[in-house]
């Protein structure tokens, strides 16, 4: 039998959500010790998970010997240090999106993981749904032919609510707003699916300006971005147009449309509140009217969990295990990870200038 991978949790939100029942779930991985910066709050988390061990310091977190490898799912301003603290002492890693606060910092964590020879991996989910896997084998057999153009809506209503309260996510300069929540994983998936995006164009905005600050009872004022919309050049000539927004009410939710000579993709979910559950794809070639596709068995989920997030979650975990395993080239790593974060770093230059912004070569990138 393989050996067990011990693993510890830095971030109880999403990570009590999604990172610990699912690393709980893998058969290969133990989740053997939870980071909270307050030692009472780590130890009630750890004992309702019947996780062993609590620290309130990362340091004591990877000092125990258990601890083979750490995921991270913080908010964005502390992924750098944190996972820069885990890649430096020679531990696995997997990391939530988006990669840091900008290109640099994820080209840094990049670098320190190829030197440090650990498996660094990204969650960059969508690559592991079963309706999105068909539509990337469609897409690979040239059902489409030439692409004329893909249109992506993501539009959804998490914070289309104004009194939901001024927290981290309101501020740009701790990596909130709609483009590192959401747009992150569209620059991934959009390479993964299509193409490098060779030029870029973005403009973001922010509808609701304040937010009530709950610690003081006072209005704070945002400056994240909510809603986001993008003009893609693809390295192949495609163009692509996105619209972002976490502050649609009734918006039609996450919808990737693919038109070309020969044929049509729709791939589409409306489910507002799971952002996983509920996708269908849908096909026409010569014309003809849009008909549903049947997503084959082998690709299914082998388990349907409640929360829909928590399936692809686990195919992330086993793509990591393997990974440590075999020591070989996979994706989505640190490299893909970086290439997301140059894509959101273009975006807010290009909302900036009000310009078309050239995108560099990701190898380019990763050897400067």
């Amino acid at each position: 039998m393989a050996d067990q991978i011990g693993v510890a949790v830095i971030g109880t939100g999403f990570g009590q959500k999604i990172h610990i029942p699912g690393l709980q779930t893998h058969h290969r991985t133990e989740v053997v010790a939870l980071y909270h910066r307050d030692l009472a709050k780590a130890q009630s988390i750890a004992q309702t998970h019947k996780i062993p061990h609590a620290c309130s310091t990362i340091e004591d977190l990877l000092h125990l010997p258990e601890v083979n490898a750490v995921s991270i799912s913080t908010p964005p301003f502390l992924h750098y240090e944190m996972a820069k603290t885990v890649l430096t002492a020679g531990k696995h890693l997997l990391l939530e999106k988006p990669t840091a606060l900008n290109v640099q910092e994820a080209l840094d964590l990049y670098h320190l993981s190829k030197t440090q020879n650990t498996v660094a991996i990204m969650d960059f989910e969508f690559r592991f749904v079963p309706a999105w896997q068909r539509l990337a084998e469609l897409l690979a057999e040239n059902y489409v032919g030439q692409k004329r153009l893909i249109r992506i809506d993501w539009l959804v209503s998490s914070r289309a609510d104004a009194n939901k309260p001024w927290n981290w996510y309101a501020r740009k300069d701790q990596g909130g707003g709609a483009l590192g929540a959401i747009g992150s994983h569209l620059f991934d998936y959009v390479t993964w699916l299509f193409a490098p995006v060779q030029r870029i164009c973005g403009r973001l905005s922010t509808t609701i300006p304040t937010r009530i600050d709950p610690t003081t009872n006072t209005a704070k004022p945002v400056d994240a971005d909510d809603t986001c919309v993008l003009m893609l050049e693809l390295a192949d000539g495609t163009l692509c147009q996105a619209n972002l927004s976490a502050v649609t009410h009734q918006g039609r939710g996450h919808w990737v449309e693919v038109y070309g000579d020969r044929g049509t993709l729709v791939l589409g979910s409306n489910n507002q509140s799971d952002y996983v559950h509920g996708f269908k794809l849908w096909a026409s070639q010569n014309g003809d009217p849009l008909t549903a596709v049947e997503i084959p068995e082998r690709l299914a989920f082998p388990n349907i969990y409640a929360d829909g997030r928590l399936a692809p979650f686990v195919r992330v975990v086993d793509r990591w295990v393997q990974a440590i395993d075999q020591g070989e080239p996979f994706t989505p790593s640190l490299k893909e990870g970086v290439f997301s974060q140059l894509l959101m770093d273009l975006a807010h230059r290009s909302n900036q200038t009000g310009s078309w912004v050239e995108v560099p070569l990701l190898e380019a990138i990763l050897n400067s």
